[in-house]
């Protein structure tokens, strides 16, 4: 037996069953409907789900991935599950196998279908990052994007703190508020940064995730598709209480957001007059300022004004 094998593997073996076809035969239709199960079925139920289009690209990638990547793992156990049957110990049989040396065609069969794969991956991860409907900005772009969507955005800053997001308005008026909403079907561009340390902004619904660095504007586009709510969590360790760095926001229609920010505006209009004029980016020092004011907005806590005062002093 051990000699057919090394037959086999060498490609000389003309007596013994072909193996390799009959791995193939069985690996092909085993890859064909994995991929299929996974596109079609698990596919369109694959995270961060379909609620922008940053989310839906997202998406589209990592099924793009599985479909990639299931045809290698059905291989290595469809081999593996072969070779365990057919090459299996028998009772009697000691023999060593015989040393096997290179296959041609096996080298160059994996050399091609692997460098296939690396390029394909590499121009799609570029295609997709640059092109359709810019949504691979959902990454944030830094100060400076190249890639920018067509047409007016609703600007939305980010404001990162220990440990709670807050969020400007410049459109209206430049209020700030703990609520994140948004418009449906309206490009959204936000700018996110930081007034201590660094956190990351991570919009999860709507596949947007950007560093919130202190003194950077880090720029981030998306556009949501659907109506529903937002979870958004820090998703850079920023000290004792990051994991309970987390709020939630909501998508809601165009007439809806355009009436609650105009109401947000007026309530807020003598809190707005106490914060620092808007700005991409805000100086550490004016952060007693922005205090003041949240604290007259009636939110309450410690030096940052949302660090319970019950809970220890972070070390």
């Amino acid at each position: 037996m051990a000699a057919s094998v090394a037959d086999d593997a060498q490609g000389t073996g003309s007596a013994g069953p072909n193996h390799g076809l009959r791995i193939f035969l069985i690996w092909l239709p085993v890859a064909v409907a994995a991929d299929l199960l996974l596109y079609f079925v698990y596919g369109p139920h694959m995270p961060p789900g379909q609620m922008s289009n940053t989310a839906a690209s997202q998406q589209f990638d990592i099924k793009v991935m599985s479909v990639l990547a299931a045809p290698i793992m059905a291989f290595v156990l469809v081999a593996m599950g072969y070779s365990m049957i057919v090459w299996r110990h028998r009772e009697g049989d000691d023999e060593d196998g015989p040393p096997i040396f290179g296959n041609v065609r096996i080298q160059a069969t994996w050399i091609t279908v692997t460098a296939v794969i690396v390029l394909f991956l590499a121009g799609f991860g570029t295609y997709e990052l640059a092109w359709p409907g810019f949504a691979g900005a959902g990454s944030g772009e830094g100060p400076a994007p190249i890639w920018k969507p067509n047409g007016t955005t609703l600007q939305v800053q980010v404001i990162a703190q220990q440990w709670r997001f807050t969020y400007r308005y410049p459109q209206f008026g430049g209020f700030e508020t703990t609520a994140l909403m948004l418009p449906v079907g309206e490009p959204i561009q936000f700018n996110v940064t930081s007034l201590d340390v660094i956190h990351s902004f991570w919009a999860y619904q709507l596949g947007v995730k950007a560093d919130a660095n202190p003194g950077v504007n880090n720029v981030a586009y998306t556009t949501a598709t659907q109506t529903g709510n937002i979870t958004v969590r820090c998703a850079e360790l920023c000290g004792l209480w990051h994991g309970a760095m987390f709020n939630f926001g909501k998508v809601v229609s165009v007439a809806a957001f355009t009436a609650w920010a105009h109401k947000t505006e007026i309530q807020l209009a003598a809190v707005t007059k106490i914060l620092p004029p808007y700005a991409t980016s805000y100086d550490p020092t004016v952060v007693p300022q922005i205090n003041k004011a949240m604290a007259k907005a009636g939110i309450g806590g410690a030096n940052g004004y949302y660090y319970p005062p019950q809970d220890p002093v972070q070390p």
